[in-house]
């Protein structure tokens, strides 16, 4: 920051010919032409490349490490900021012979012209008698630190030009033979304390703080300044609520480069490199890399039409698998195979092909960044290097507030100046040794002549001094972890301190939500939080409203949804939990998606799964030889081939464990499966079975080969208008024509008096539905038999249903109740709105219980006599 100002004051006071540099510049600039100082692009590759090599006597064990590389630069930079012959050292201690071998490498493979600070200076001082004509008279400008290594640089170049040192600040200035020129302040700046509940609470008020001094006119963009000692802390914050606080503030060190959509798509191709191929992960990595990729830049934006997004994905056989099934599913004609499972092959090598990778699936900028974490540590380290990474901001400091280091703002200050952080561990921060060359290997001073605690201390002096607009001191009371955090010893004593609590009406907002919040009479205004305010109270309240469900009678939205051809499932939902029938059904609403890769299926997805192994069981027997008719063994085989046909099929289709839990839940389906099939015996071998059976779908793709009726045919329930459709997990027709079983499975436990259900208060209707399928579809039969078969207790427990007519009317009677309280709209919470597993939870008040408590009574009143469903048998 301080290198640009200079340049800005040079430029308005017209001073032509005035060259700015830092020292290795200056130094660069005397040794010769195409000679530069080494930069981290230099150095972290020549590092790797010497740690590589091996041959340590101490270091051989942690050269592999990730961190290693990051560790030796600092070490390095230490001892060369410090002119440390490391070489005449390394002869009494094996540490720093180490040390001293990867430097001698380093140096070597180096580029030509590129050199390490103490060559580089070296260099130069060959070249000191050429100092009157290449440099000329040479200024210090507010340097309060010169490194050792240039000090010598800096006494020979005295002899040749002059040299001055504008505002040294608090340093030791007895080793420098040329003129200086102190700093007289002006008047005692004006000093506050505050104290906030964390950072992000710092953050937002030293924004309110800027915002405050811009438009009161007390101070100008470029004359405001917000520091830290490390800013990394509250960089985050700042990112976030700069975007939207149209504040021009600028960051000193660059913003986090995975806050730019660049450094998002390097995050989400180490993402796929480090934790393996998912479905998630490639939409989000193609999300950026097509259409600006080399090997992705001439693929469609939906390139991925057709795939099933529940489908996990992991493995590239089953994306090769599924890109076949969607380019099936595709009308637009193309085929994403070709175009997206090379990529996809070259992700799957993994991590070592990050470099490679890189270059084929990343825009130009992010393959820079990519390239540039790269270089600092190995590949398997991505999401530590990409976390440093930064990227330069484009407003310029000379016309904007900043928000920077201490260590930048102590050789630039500004007049207005706001630090924060002021706690015991950040001003000063702590000491800490060098991880490799620790304390008792070399003392700390040798090593690191001006200590952190130092910088910090002389920091904080030199920017308090040159505020003479005002300083305030902020410090948090909690840190993000909620310690407690105490007070810094830089502080004044005597300097009252003011507690600013989150909840505050500030003077100044600095965006439009904190101005809505201390400005409540403005807030109420505003249509979404009047809103939101009326939908609190309306849930507060003991009555039932517009915002539990009391809708207009006869909605069309209801009655459109009541006359679509319903299923079992959307029965249960009207009959148990109205509200959720309306938002399902009606408005389109679903639950929230698993998660990527659960370690178990849910109880819905094991049913599911057992579902399936019995249907390809079945039908694998089915005609030949015949399901009643197989043995043990056979209806085995059947499973381990199903079970085989289901490994491969589901995770192309929806999320499954990881394998080995997967394979975990297939042998315990294929157990419940087995138990399903042949925990009973048929006294008529002839007797067909069907799995599956379709009903009532006007689709004619539905319709499969030897049904036992017409799958189109529609089904209307007693009573009432509604329409059915759905499918029987199991039908069993004896052959003579006699009878028909339809079977229900469940894989849990059977209830309490299961032999006693019909309806069970509206939560079992499948099997009453099936019944009512089979009655309507096979009139001949004289006999229907409905059933529940429960697999999960140590044996298998069917409950046939006691009386078929009498289930069917009573759901007719119970289903003609039901839309008659949608259409009349009391549209409230069922009984099943207060379970847990409830799909429709998040759109319930955060605490269901509370909410049920307060409005349990006028719920009950306003369903009336419908309520007594829910206690039928």
């Amino acid at each position: 920051m301080s290198f640009r100002m200079r340049r800005v004051d040079a430029a308005l006071r017209g001073e032509a010919g005035v060259q700015i540099l830092t020292a290795p510049l200056l130094a660069a600039r005397l040794s010769g032409g195409f000679v530069r100082p080494a930069g981290p692009r230099d150095l972290y590759p020549a590092i790797r490349d010497a740690l590589d090599e091996g041959g340590f006597a101490e270091l051989e064990g942690v050269r592999q490490l990730p961190g290693t590389p990051r560790a030796v630069a600092r070490t390095l930079a230490k001892a060369w900021e410090s002119d440390l012959s490391l070489s005449v050292i390394a002869e009494s201690n094996e540490r720093v012979a180490d040390l001293a071998e990867i430097e001698r490498r380093v140096r070597l493979a180096l580029p030509a012209g590129v050199m390490t600070p103490r060559d580089l200076r070296d260099a130069a001082l060959k070249r000191v008698a050429h100092a009157r004509v290449v440099l000329g008279p040479i200024e210090l400008h507010r340097a309060f630190w010169v490194a050792p290594v240039w000090r010598p640089l800096l006494v020979n170049l005295s002899e040749e030009v002059p040299i001055s040192w504008f505002e040294p600040g608090m340093q030791d200035t007895g080793w420098f033979p040329g003129r200086i020129a102190p700093w007289e302040p002006g008047r005692v700046p004006d000093m506050s304390v505050v104290s906030c509940a964390n950072p992000r609470s710092e953050a937002i008020e030293a924004l309110r703080w800027m915002r405050e001094l811009i438009s009161s006119g007390q101070a100008r963009p470029e004359q405001i300044a917000i520091c830290a000692t490390d800013t990394q802390a509250w960089d985050e914050h700042f990112v976030a609520l700069s975007q939207n606080a149209d504040l021009p503030l600028h960051f000193t060190r660059g913003i986090p480069a995975l806050a730019s959509r660049d450094g998002q798509a390097c995050a989400a191709l180490a993402d796929v490199l480090l934790h393996g191929l998912s479905q998630d992960r490639i939409r989000r990595l193609f999300a950026y890399s097509v259409g600006r990729s080399r090997a992705l830049g001439d693929v469609p934006a939906n390139w991925s039409a057709g795939l099933q997004q529940s489908a996990t994905l992991f493995e590239l056989e089953h994306w090769r698998r599924a890109l076949e099934l969607a380019a099936n599913r595709r009308t637009d004609g193309f085929d994403p195979g070709p175009a997206v499972l090379p990529a996809l092959r070259l992700l799957s090598n993994g991590i070592e092909t990050a470099e490679q990778v890189g270059a084929m699936l990343l825009p130009p900028v992010a393959l820079a960044l990519w390239t540039e974490a790269l270089r600092r540590a190995p590949a398997r380290a991505l999401e530590y290097s990409l976390q440093e990474l930064r990227v330069p901001d484009r407003r310029d400091p000379s016309a904007s507030a900043v928000w920077c280091p201490a260590s930048h703002l102590a050789t630039g200050p500004r007049p207005w100046v706001r630090l924060l952080g002021m706690t015991s561990r950040s001003w000063p921060r702590r000491e800490e040794s060098d991880p490799i060359v620790p304390d008792h290997v070399m003392p700390r001073r040798n090593l690191d002549p001006y200590p952190i605690p130092e910088r910090d201390r002389h920091a904080f002096i030199k920017i308090a001094a040159h505020a003479q607009g005002g300083c305030v001191l902020s410090r948090s009371r909690r840190n993000a972890q909620g310690a407690l955090l105490s007070a810094s010893p830089l502080i004044p004593r005597g300097v009252q301190t003011a507690d600013l609590k989150r909840e505050r009406l500030p003077q100044h907002a600095f965006n439009e939500a904190d101005r809505l919040f201390s400005r409540p009479y403005e807030a109420s205004t505003s249509p979404l939080i009047v809103a939101a305010k009326r939908c609190w109270q309306d849930w507060s309240s003991p009555q039932v409203n517009a915002h539990d469900g009391i809708v207009r009678t006869d909605h069309p939205v209801i009655v459109r949804a009541i006359g679509q051809v319903q299923s079992a499932s959307s029965l249960k939902l009207m009959l148990r939990n109205p509200l959720a029938y309306v938002w399902r059904y009606a408005l389109g609403w679903h639950g929230a998606q698993a998660e990527e890769q659960p370690l178990a299926l849910d109880a819905r997805g094991y049913g599911e799964l057992v579902h399936d192994l019995l249907k390809r069981t079945v039908d694998s027997l089915e005609p030949t030889p015949g399901f009643t008719r197989a043995s043990r063994h056979q209806v085995e085989a059947a499973i381990a081939a199903s079970v085989s046909a289901v490994r491969s099929s589901w995770p192309i289709e929806r999320s499954v464990p990881p394998a080995l839990l997967w394979q975990h839940t297939l042998d315990d389906a294929a157990r419940q499966a087995l138990k399903a099939l042949t925990f009973e015996t048929f006294q008529e071998p002839d007797t067909r079975s069907w799995t599956e059976v379709a009903f009532g779908y006007s689709d004619a793709n539905i319709a499969k080969v030897d049904e036992p009726w017409c799958s189109s045919s529609a089904i209307d329930i007693p009573g009432t208008d509604l329409r059915i459709r759905g499918r029987i997990d199991r039908l069993d027709l004896r052959a003579d024509g006699r009878a028909v079983r339809v079977s229900d499975y469940k894989t849990g436990t059977a209830p309490r008096r299961a032999q006693e259900l019909m309806l069970s208060g509206g939560a079992e209707i499948q099997r009453v539905v099936y019944a009512l399928a089979a009655q309507r579809l096979l009139p001949d039969i004289p006999r229907v038999v409905a059933r529940l078969v429960f697999l999960g207790d140590q044996e298998v427990q069917a409950y046939g249903l006691p009386d078929v007519d009498q289930a069917i009317a009573e759901l007719g009677t119970h289903l003609t109740a039901a839309v008659g309280v949608l259409r009349s709209g009391v549209v409230l919470p069922g009984p099943d709105a207060r379970e847990e597993q409830n799909d429709f939870r998040l759109a319930m008040p955060a605490s269901p219980s509370a909410y049920f408590r307060i409005k349990n009574s006028s719920i009950s009143r306003a369903f009336g006599d419908f309520g007594r469903v829910w206690s039928s048998r």
